[in-house]
């Protein structure tokens, strides 16, 4: 078929360039050369090109958006009739190009070759409609046929296999249509939930950012709701009562239990209650004191049991494994699976929900085991050959089965053995090679002994646990008994001492254990992970698991993402493994409660929400009928915030021990501030409150009971302006003269305060990050900077000589010790990503590095990719800043957003102090460092001057100051701390 252009051509959009590459290597053999071009590959039949991730945004319609500063109930909900399609800004140039390319008349059919999933065919359909156009009210398609490459695996053959196997537009309809709702869905909830919460809480003044989203707020629910199960347990003491028994053969542990106990069922159940636990020291003693050196019969059984090996992977339980093996993040799981798919081709696909594979991928698998067996992984390739030898590779239905493979299969190792991978990536190939081959190995074989020792009415368990064959344990190098899991002396694992039938056994020791019942575990990823899969319902069955996964929170791509997102929000923190929700969740927690939000709080309907993109999938639910709903839960969460009259929103509520301290009464939490209650704890108080959230950062309530105690707090960071962005600041509470209250202020710290006080600041605990460029003394952190020894009065040098100082945050940008340490040893940071412009509130990357000329930190840029343009008269005109080629001279370094701090400027010679501008000393002081007026820098100097030239500090200890008679009157004891120094000299300055 030609055209007016030429011969017709197929254009291939892949997700990545990287991907693009790996289908044109694989298409060259059967389609002949392609030509690289700037933004493509095309050969005589095939034009290839990517995007970079996502191209195109949805966004409401001008006319129906509500910009921020607008985040009012008068404006909400915002249901638009129908979305436009936005580029993304960064990505404009590449969009446009790929517009280009569909839009040829050279071009006749598409094929979508983006990623094999929802998100996947998302990027295709929208960059696709943003071709077509809005016409309307509704994009229209270019009119091309679209057809859809399916890839499980990047290796050439399986691409190749894929291009012979393409899908239809009709067969990835249902995918399409899930994909367009999920992502309207989020839109309509985040956008809606994000602005009526925040409008809520913002309604005293300020902003407070309050985001909620579809699949983020359950989830964050779960991690909620465990941290108050948490707070509320209450530790019991319980006792156990361990016995020995003598045996001919030996001896041999028991633990006492209650043979006739059940497990208590209902809301009001008591789940501490074990049948080995005894809930009274003195009935745990009087068992002890009954059986001792008694005599006792043995009833055992033996059986034998087994165990399979788990299933294969799909990315959640990959990523809960990596967790709790490694530690890894389920965001670093995803990325090195992502890179071993991608980049190595050594894995397939790794987004993927399922755990088996097709029935007809049995001769796939033999030969990736002859891949593995001939393969020079040395600790993998002996199981690989055992294997083949001993026939383990056969069809089976916990293995191969279509009904449970939907878009994609398991995650296997590709024929491609990998070459150069990184720690990490071993690790996690490592990993999924073993599931691998251990699911095609028998299963493991026990030897389970029971034995229950019966003395004076009293039952003892013992349970013996002997590996008789490893079968797939073997993978793991588990061949004893002492590898089985769980082993636990006393209880099982061990080898029992034999006991003829009808032996009498004797007592030969018997204790009892005082334990403590324990809180539920907090969240790791690994179980967070388990918990998003069962919509809230921890489940570890492998089968019961994949029976509910179809319900759960998000999907296994979208997971780590959403976990991420909660950290970045600041609503979770991670302490180890440990994931633990900050007073900023509670306090969202409290207010959809209060409010009667359920929508965005229970992790079982959002289950069903995703249980329905997942019916739309396959046809069996209209996207009409989906939006619909979710337009009506939009509008219900709406009207239930804008409508709640009441003061405040009832909740868990803390008490602080710290007394008011204006009037000594009980401070107490509400759900917008701290407040006194009075002396009582009852009542409306002296008037002293201050908020929970200022500026948008939710007190911990440790934090509030040390600002209380202190007055003083900080600096903290994730404050926001009224315009959101973010700030870094101290907090002091401060008595004000006029309302003779305490009033709470934001303090973002003086630099000057120690130099102006003469206060003397240490540095003897400190590690120097390198030599101040300016005058060579050692720099140090300090405060929000790091500085120069010699710009604060220390010990050594009471007036400050330099003033070399650089902020440990500049424009949003943490500035991490190791790099100001690259600075001062190279002169130059390493490119920073993470500033952001005080004009246009723009992210930019730059290096920090030392101007010499201008005494000072500054910006430097990366050279531009692009030649300067020239002005008329021929001069080149430089680009914005972020953009220019480095310059000598750049924009200085500023300090963090929170504080506009003019540029350090070369050091001015001391101010002569007159009469009038200095303080005049005490006679006391006279007589140590003269009658003239001084300020208190001087001051402070001459002192240090008197004290060094008589030998006054002590020989002991250095921070130690010794009076002698002229210095006795101004100290007023015999001996000062070189800290007491400064408040001093106050008294004797006026």
């Amino acid at each position: 078929m030609k055209t007016s252009e030429g011969f017709a051509k197929t254009l291939v959009i892949a997700e990545k360039p990287s991907v693009a590459q790996d289908i044109v290597r694989a298409l060259t053999p059967v389609a002949g050369k392609f030509d690289k071009h700037d933004d493509h590959f095309e050969s005589d039949t095939y034009v290839v090109t990517s995007a970079v991730g996502h191209l195109v945004e949805i966004a409401a319609p001008e006319e129906f958006d509500v910009k921020r500063g607008k985040w009012s109930f008068a404006h909400l909900p915002v249901l638009p009739p129908y979305f436009e399609l936005k580029p993304i800004d960064k990505t404009k140039s590449r969009l446009s190009a790929v517009v280009r390319l569909a839009k040829r008349k050279d071009v006749t059919k598409l094929i979508n070759a983006c990623d094999a999933g929802r998100e996947g065919e998302l990027i295709f359909r929208l960059i696709e409609q943003y071709a077509g156009g809005l016409k309307g009210g509704s994009y229209q398609t270019l009119g091309k046929p679209v057809q859809r490459l399916w890839l499980q695996s990047m290796t050439p053959a399986a691409i190749r296999d894929g291009f012979e196997h393409l899908r239809s537009d009709a067969q990835m309809q249902g995918l399409a249509d899930a994909a367009r709702s999920r992502s309207e869905a989020d839109w309509m909830v985040g956008i809606n939930g994000t602005r009526a919460m925040t409008a809520f809480n913002s309604r005293d003044g300020g902003f407070f950012l309050t985001t909620v989203g579809r699949v983020q707020t359950p989830t964050l629910s779960i991690v909620v709701e465990r941290e108050e199960k948490i707070r509320a347990h209450r530790s019991r003491d319980y006792w156990e009562i361990h016995g020995s028994f003598l045996a001919e053969a030996g001896e041999y542990p028991g633990k006492w239990f209650d043979p006739a106990f059940k497990k208590p069922t209902g809301d009001d159940a008591d789940l501490e209650q074990r049948a080995d636990r005894v809930w009274s020291q003195r009935e745990a003693q009087a068992i002890a004191d009954a059986v001792r050196g008694k005599a006792a019969s043995v009833k055992e059984e033996s059986k034998p049991t087994t165990q399979a090996s788990g299933l294969l992977y799909d990315l959640t339980s990959l990523q809960r494994e990596a967790n709790g093996r490694f530690g890894f993040s389920a965001k670093t799981t995803l990325q090195l699976a992502q890179s071993l798919y991608e980049r190595h081709k050594a894995l397939t696909y790794p987004r993927t929900d399922s755990r088996a594979l097709p029935e007809d991928y049995l001769p796939t698998v033999k030969q990736t085991f002859e891949m593995l067996a001939g393969s020079g992984m040395k600790h993998l390739s002996p199981h690989a050959r055992t294997a083949l030898d001993g026939g383990y590779i056969r069809p089976s239905k916990r293995i191969f089965d279509n009904s449970k493979v939907s878009d994609h299969f398991a995650i296997i190792p590709t024929l491609q053995a990998p070459h150069g991978l990184s720690e990490a990536e071993q690790k996690l190939y490592d990993l999924v090679v073993r599931r691998f081959l251990a699911v095609f190995f028998p299963s493991a074989e026990f030897m389970v002994t029971t034995r229950i020792t019966s003395v004076v009415n009293h039952h003892f368990k013992t349970e013996g646990k002997v590996l008789v064959k490893p079968g797939w344990m073997a993978v793991y190098g588990k061949e004893a008994a002492e590898d089985v899991v769980d082993a636990k002396e006393g209880d099982k694992g061990q080898n029992l001492v034999p006991v003829r039938e009808g032996e009498t056994v004797r007592t030969e020791s018997v204790e009892t254990k005082g334990l403590k019942t324990k809180p539920p575990a907090r969240y790791s990823e690994a179980t967070l992970l388990g918990a998003m899969e069962g919509a809230g319902k921890l489940v570890d069955d492998d089968e019961l698991r994949e029976a509910m996964q179809e319900k759960g929170l998000g999907t296994p791509a979208t997971r780590a993402a959403i976990i991420e997102g909660l950290l970045t929000e600041k609503y979770m923190f991670r302490e180890g493994r440990e994931i633990i929700p900050t007073a900023k969740a509670f306090q969202l927690m409290t207010l959809l409660r209060g409010l009667g939000v359920e929508e965005l709080s229970k992790p079982e309907l959002t289950g069903e929400w995703e249980y329905k993109l997942a019916q739309m999938e396959h046809g069996k639910l209209s996207r009409a009928a989906f939006m619909g709903e979710i337009a009506a839960m939009t509008e219900r969460m709406v009207k239930k915030a804008k409508e709640y009259d009441r003061d405040t929103i009832p909740g868990n509520y803390a008490t602080l021990q710290t007394p008011c301290p204006n009037c000594g009464g009980v401070v107490k939490e509400n759900y917008r501030r701290y407040g006194c209650t009075g002396a009582d704890g009852n009542s409306e108080g002296c008037g002293f409150s201050f908020g929970k959230s200022p500026a948008g950062r939710t007190f911990e309530p440790e934090e509030a009971e040390q600002l209380l105690a202190t007055k003083k707090i900080g600096p903290l960071e994730g404050f926001r302006s009224k315009a959101g962005w973010p700030f870094v600041a101290e907090i002091v509470i401060k008595f004000n003269e006029e309302e003779k209250n305490w009033k709470l202020e934001f303090d973002f710290g003086d630099d000057k305060k120690s130099e102006e006080t003469g206060e003397l600041v240490d540095f003897a605990g400190s590690e120097s990050l390198g030599a101040c460029p300016k005058c060579g003394g050692a720099v140090h952190e300090h405060g929000a900077n790091y500085v120069c020894e010699k710009s604060v009065p220390t010990m050594a040098q009471a007036t400050p000589t330099c003033d070399f100082k650089s902020g440990k945050i500049i424009l949003q940008q943490p500035v991490a010790r190791e790099q100001m340490s690259k600075l001062l040893e190279t002169g130059k940071t390493d490119l920073l990503d993470k500033f952001v412009s005080m004009r246009t509130r723009r992210a930019f990357k730059a290096f920090l590095a030392w101007d010499k000329e201008a005494g000072k930190v500054n910006f430097e840029f990366a050279p531009s990719k692009f030649p300067p343009r020239k002005t008329a008269a021929g001069a080149p005109v430089r680009a914005a800043a972020g953009k220019a080629a480095p310059a000598k001279k750049a924009a200085p370094a500023k300090k963090a957003a929170a504080k506009k701090t003019p540029a350090v400027k070369a050091p001015k010679a001391p101010r002569k102090t007159t009469a009038a501008s200095g303080k005049q000393p005490s006679a006391a002081l006279a007589a140590v460092i003269g009658a003239d007026a001084v300020s208190r820098p001087e001051a402070v100097k001459k002192l240090w001057d008197y004290i060094k030239a008589n030998g006054l500090q002590d020989a002991a200890n250095k921070r130690n100051i010794n009076a002698d008679a002229k210095l006795e009157p101004v100290f007023g004891k015999p001996q000062v701390t070189m800290f007491e120094i400064a408040g001093v000299l106050g008294k004797h300055l006026s």
